[in-house]
């Protein structure tokens, strides 16, 4: 067979730059002109709030690169953890320094938000909260050095564990929910698997509890794109089938069976992996078609509300579908 791509190729499949295509962007919205409308009615009222998810793409872009180590990631992690203890039952920090392939002590922290965290019965949802120090792909080749802002990659996936929190402390899950923050997922090469997935791998060591092991657990990750096409990540298929079927179900019945499309996709080297080798049961979630992906450009602007609010709706959803009896 011919030979399957390196890991930084997985991860970046379709997403060459776009080459000789202006795009227009409609001030002060956070969608692209011309974008397919995901949604263009919810027929199902929503319990997470889009609005809130964007403003929360914007703070994080605020504190500036959230690269361990610098002040931005501090103050980043901060800001989390208070957030989180406003709403949470329970948050628990795991700090520790890594240090690098190439001898760099860097400080890391997971932040795990607990409700109900005496009930066997749980959902597990993560999202990478640090973002990466260079930018690679960017198209102004001088700027490859310089940290990204991390709008989509980084931030679409806290905003929606922020929100999803938010619906939790409004009305109280009947089963137990982890929220979890890992950090460092985006610090070094993908191409060699070297200082990357830091956080998850971490987690993956130092279980919250002997036995630990969550019903299902979604790894949300750049889920904020102004066009979104989420495609069945293929270690998700072969590694939590079911769970991927759950909520791929969930996004069809609340109507967005055209962005959780059925089509199978790619293999993509991310935070889900370490947690599958210990046998927990996560998936992926993630739209790889964006343009801006490990480059400067990844702001706030490339953020869609829109495409927030539906996988927020689901994320929320899929809770209360575990709840039902």
């Amino acid at each position: 067979m011919p030979p399957r791509p390196s890991a930084f190729a997985r991860r970046i499949i379709a997403r060459a730059p776009l080459v000789g295509l202006t795009v227009a962007l409609i001030a002060c919205g956070g969608e692209r002109a011309g974008e397919r409308a995901p949604d263009a009615t919810q027929a199902l009222p929503s319990e997470f709030d889009a609005d809130t998810a964007f403003a929360r793409v914007e703070r994080q872009v605020a504190f500036g690169p959230r690269v361990p180590g610098t002040a931005g990631h501090r103050a980043m992690g901060d800001w989390l953890v208070a957030a989180l203890r406003a709403r949470a039952d329970t948050v628990l920090v795991q700090e520790w320094t890594h240090t690098t392939a190439d001898g760099q002590r860097l400080p890391m922290r997971n932040i795990l938000a607990r409700f109900r965290p005496a009930d066997a019965r749980r959902v597990l949802y993560l999202a990478h909260w640090d973002t990466r120090p260079t930018a690679e792909r960017d198209a102004d080749r001088s700027k490859v050095h310089t940290p990204i802002p991390g709008a989509n990659d980084g931030g679409s996936g806290v905003a929606i564990l922020l929100g999803v929190a938010d619906a939790l402390r409004a009305r109280a899950p009947s089963v137990g929910v982890d929220l979890l923050f890992v950090d460092g997922e985006d610090w070094g090469s993908f191409e060699t698997n070297t200082d990357v997935l830091i956080g998850a791998t971490y987690f993956a060591d130092h279980l919250p509890s002997p036995g630990y092991s969550p019903m299902l657990g979604v790894l949300w990750d750049m889920v904020g794109d102004a066009a979104p096409v989420f495609l069945q990540e293929t270690w998700s298929a072969q590694g939590a089938p079911e769970v991927l079927q759950r909520v791929w179900s969930v996004a069809a019945e609340r109507g967005h069976g055209a962005v959780f499309t059925n089509r199978g996709g790619y293999e993509i080297t991310d935070d889900h992996l370490p947690l599958q080798r210990k046998g927990l049961r996560v998936i992926d979630v993630i739209d790889l078609d964006y343009p801006w992906h490990h480059s400067t450009e990844d702001t706030p602007d490339k953020v869609s509300r829109r495409t927030l609010g539906i996988v927020g709706d689901v994320a929320v959803a899929v809770i209360r579908a575990v709840e039902a009896p």
